[in-house]
Order: C-alpha cells, then structure tokens, then sequence
C-alpha cells in the first residue's frame, strides 16, 4: 500500500485525482500543491478533515474557476468519505510569500462544501507557518521556499488575536454555533490556540487537548474529553444541537480561555 502522502490508501488515491486534474485545468499557473492542518502536524487520524492549500502564479482565469468548480464537484462525488472532508485554498504565489498578505479573500473550498467561495478563511499567520514549517508536498518545489519566515512573536500575535476575536464572535452570538459539531469543534480550538501560545509552534487539537487537561484547572477535563469524543460525523454533528449544559460550559471555557491568554500576553 501507499504510504505517501498520508497512511490511508483511499485517501491517497483521492488526493492523487485531485492534483491530477488541477494540474491540467491550471497548466503553466500551477506552482504546488501541499497539505497542512493535521496531516501536516502529524496528530491525524480517521475522523480528521484534509487541509490544503494551492499555490498559482497568478490569480484565477474565469475560465479556470469554472473549470476548477466543475472538479471539485466531482471529487465530492467521488466513493469515498474522504472526497467529502476536503478544504483549502488558492493562493497567488505573492500572497502567499508574505504575513502582510493575510485577510485578502481566496477562492477556497471549505470542508463538507462542492463548490469554491470567496474567503480569508486560510488567508492567516498561522496557516503560512504551518505550511512553511510542516506543510507535506503533493506536487511542487518545498513550501519553505514559497513563504518568508515567520518569527514566534508574530505567530503568537496571530493566536492571540484569533483567541480574542473569535471568542468575542461566539459571545456575541451563540446560536450560530450552538450544534453538536461546533460545540466540540470550539472546545478542542481553545485548546490547541492557548496550548500553541504557550509554545510558540503550531500544533494539533489532540496536542494541546492533552496539555489543557494537564496544564489548566481539572474542572475543565470532562468538556474537554466529551468534546474529542464528539468528533466523528461532523456532517450530521452540525444538524443537532449541543447538549445544553455541554454549550453553556463551552462558552465558559471560552471566556475561561481568552482570559488565560491575555495574561499570558501580558506575562510575555
């Protein structure tokens, strides 16, 4: 069996059709193609989304959006689970050498999704510095050669304000996220982004799961363990609704964990 570039044979073979049929729809203005998020990191396993990101000479063609559109649709209906829990972006090779870059909207196929939007979704600090330090090559030259280095300070500036924005986001209006999938989803977030502020590197949610019920107060162990255990068939996780009690501890931890990170911040 494959092994490369993931374990999961049936992965590989989705990902190879992917890279092969963007190659052809892109030509010349394809630069590479790489994995980052958990497959990147190496904390992976069967009930995690695949990571992304294109990198293109120079923005999209018309042309090329709808051909790219059409693709992406047919690799969701491809025979496998996998076909349906893809997500990344296209970036313009000068968008993505650069941090100053960040915000810019890319076309960006989001997870669960068959069709390409507009979005800064990966348009990030911490997606750059993945993909620099992690990213795993599908095609294309090393991806420490297609982004400038990013230093600690800056990727930790980047978490806290994801920390602090995003929390304030949920705060504000908790029913947009108030499902069994983002209930969990936001749990094992927190945790990586403090545990990653803490280090100064990226990591995994199961990483800084582990370190969170180590290294914060144990009241919060048991929301942490029932959120990883939360995690399979996110598909029909986001058509339920949290448990109550479940969601209004998750808003806690939140507010708990912003918190944390501004002494942190502070202490730095």
């Amino acid at each position: 069996m494959d092994m490369f570039p993931t374990p999961y044979a049936e992965l590989n073979q989705v990902l190879s059709a992917l890279i092969s049929r963007m190659q052809e729809i892109l030509g010349v203005n394809f630069v590479g193609a790489y994995l980052q998020g958990s497959f990147a990191v190496g904390d992976f396993d069967l009930h995690s989304d695949v990571d992304f990101i294109v990198v293109i000479n120079d923005e999209l063609s018309p042309d090329q959006i709808i051909a790219l559109q059409e693709m992406h649709d047919q690799i969701y209906q491809l025979e496998s689970k996998w076909a349906q829990h893809l997500e990344g972006s296209y970036f313009p090779k000068e968008v993505l050498r650069h941090h100053s870059k960040r915000g810019i909207k890319l076309w960006y196929l989001d997870n669960g999704a068959r069709s390409l939007i507009k979005s800064d979704h990966c348009n990030t600090i911490f997606v750059r510095w993945v993909v620099r330090e992690n990213g795993v090559t599908l095609a294309g030259p090393s991806p420490n050669t297609l982004v400038d280095p990013i230093s600690n300070e800056l990727l930790r500036a980047d978490i806290f304000e994801t920390i602090i924005n995003w929390g304030q986001e949920i705060l504000d209006d908790p029913k947009s996220f108030n499902n069994r999938f983002y209930q969990s989803f936001i749990v094992l977030s927190y945790c990586r982004m403090l545990h990653d502020l803490h280090t100064g590197c990226a990591g995994s949610k199961r990483e800084g799961a582990e370190w969170a019920k180590f290294a914060l107060d144990p009241s919060w162990s048991e929301l942490i363990d029932g959120s990883w255990d939360g995690r399979p068939n996110p598909a029909r996780q986001v058509q339920q609704p949290a448990d109550p009690q479940e969601f209004e501890n998750t808003l806690k931890f939140v507010e708990y964990v912003m918190n944390e990170s501004r002494r942190y911040v502070v202490r730095k």
